[in-house]
């Protein structure tokens, strides 16, 4: 084992040094391709917000800390969003490192030493003056303009054109989340609400091709199955100018369907990121949630004195090649330019994907997954993957301990005893801040197969958690 881990990670300080450079190269390109495709170089997370030159609505506040936050100015008011530091500090990249080196270098040939009488001035002696400089500035709230533009909401052209991931474009709700409803066709038999919410990349079909069919006729008949797209997934609106922060996932969900559906009182049922947004509608509507369902939350215990975001980042994206859905997260969480070429390969080619897929397995296989994992924006993904699983992260000890003391009800946590992106320790971690939460370890199920691999059987797990919460 100890071998293994130590080539495992060998062989990933090579290939991700090869990858640094690769998205080094793909941030100029990507420049010149904006440049002549959008008449716009757009602007990325290459450089630091003071570097970054962006034409926008929204500024950034930077503050000391590992949040910025963002200002949207708007006719009627002023929204504050907190966007996760991993996205311009996404730790020293090969090319990072040798930058310092050869700027190292120059300031020990040309300015390391003066002579000044007795005198020897060396560059350390600049280099401290600018630390205490910049120390000082970190007192003050300092304005810098944001890398996000604000920008149509037409697609960009590196993303999918198609029918099924543009029809927010010609929806009547257009700026409402894509909402597919289970529900007795005598609304007035509806018992009770359930709220299903997914998790990184992937769609409401996650829950409505597994869960929706095998529920009981019982349950078909009291309960109304509420399955969400996300904002930025599957059918809900792409907007190019969106950061995807915490507050305009809750904002769009809470719009689309508590509203929507005046909902009263509702279950959660969630996945991976979504357990993440399920907690913070907790929080919000705490007298309204009869039972919380988290499947393989991303909760990390963070050492003290350690920046949440940046440890989480690290825990979740571990440099390594193997098991490959580690690699796949690591390179979409460290690399902006190379994540967009995946979406340019991928994603605006789902159809071909799906279609060779089915043929391929003669048409025994669902591909239902396909439209979770590729029908989405790159923008979107990004921005949601830092803002919310990583950016998230030191906020969701106080969702905790709110939920703990003022939300009562029901709580369940499912975890894959074979899930190698989300380890099973991080539901344990749940369990030791909620202590009536039950932690059920399902032994032979990963990150994806403890809902696909076993749908009759999680759809009975489900309505036995939605009746105690009846009989209580």
């Amino acid at each position: 084992m100890g071998f293994a881990r130590w080539l495992n990670r060998t062989v990933g300080f090579f290939v991700f040094s090869l990858l640094d450079i690769a998205d080094f190269l793909l941030c100029f390109t990507y420049k010149t391709l904006d440049y002549f495709l959008e008449s716009e170089r757009k602007p990325c997370y290459c450089y630091s917000p003071p570097e970054a030159k962006a034409k926008t609505e929204k500024i950034i506040v930077s503050e000391r800390g590992e949040y910025s936050k963002v200002v949207s100015l708007t006719r009627n008011k002023i929204h504050f969003d907190e966007i996760s530091d991993t996205l311009y500090s996404r730790g020293p990249s090969l090319l990072t490192r040798l930058s310092k080196l050869v700027r190292s270098v120059k300031c020990f040939n040309y300015r390391g030493l003066i002579m000044r009488g007795n005198v020897v001035e060396s560059c350390d002696h600049d280099e401290s003056k600018k630390k205490k400089i910049s120390k000082s500035k970190k007192r003050l709230m300092t304005f810098n303009s944001t890398v996000v533009e604000k920008s149509s909401t037409a697609p960009r052209w590196s993303d999918c054109h198609c029918s099924f991931c543009t029809s927010w474009l010609t929806s009547s709700n257009r700026d409402s989340l894509f909402v597919k409803v289970q529900q007795p066709k005598d609304k007035k038999k509806v018992r009770d609400n359930v709220v299903f919410i997914h998790g990184f990349v992937s769609s409401s079909a996650f829950w409505t091709e597994t869960l929706f069919p095998n529920f009981s006729d019982s349950a078909k008949s009291k309960y109304r199955f509420i399955a969400v797209d996300l904002l930025g997934y599957g059918r809900s609106p792409k907007p190019n100018d969106s950061l995807y922060t915490l507050r305009e996932h809750l904002e769009m969900i809470e719009k689309s369907v508590i509203s929507q559906f005046k909902l009263k009182t509702f279950h959660i049922v969630a996945h991976s990121l979504g357990c993440i947004l399920a907690l913070a509608l907790a929080v919000k509507h705490p007298g309204a949630i009869k039972s919380l369902t988290l499947l393989a939350p991303p909760y990390y215990k963070v050492p003290k004195g350690v920046q949440p975001a940046q440890y989480i980042m690290k825990e979740v994206a571990r440099k390594e090649v193997w098991p490959p859905m580690q690699f796949g997260a690591s390179v979409l969480s460290w690399y902006e330019h190379l994540g967009r070429t995946i979406g340019l390969v991928l994603i605006k080619n789902h159809h071909l994907i799906e279609f060779v897929t089915r043929l391929l397995t003669l048409n025994r296989m669902r591909t239902y997954l396909i439209e979770g994992f590729l029908c989405h924006t790159h923008n979107g993904s990004f921005h949601t993957l830092h803002n919310i699983i990583f950016g998230s992260g030191a906020k969701l000890d106080s969702y905790l301990d709110h939920v703990r003391d003022h939300v009562d009800c029901d709580i369940a946590i499912f975890h894959g005893g074979k899930d190698e992106l989300i380890p099973v320790e991080c539901s344990y971690s749940v369990k030791s801040k909620l202590p009536r939460a039950t932690v059920h370890v399902i032994p032979d199920k990963d990150h994806i197969t403890i809902v696909v691999g076993r749908p009759k059987d999680f759809a009975r797990e489900l309505e036995l958690i939605w009746q105690r919460s009846h009989s209580t």
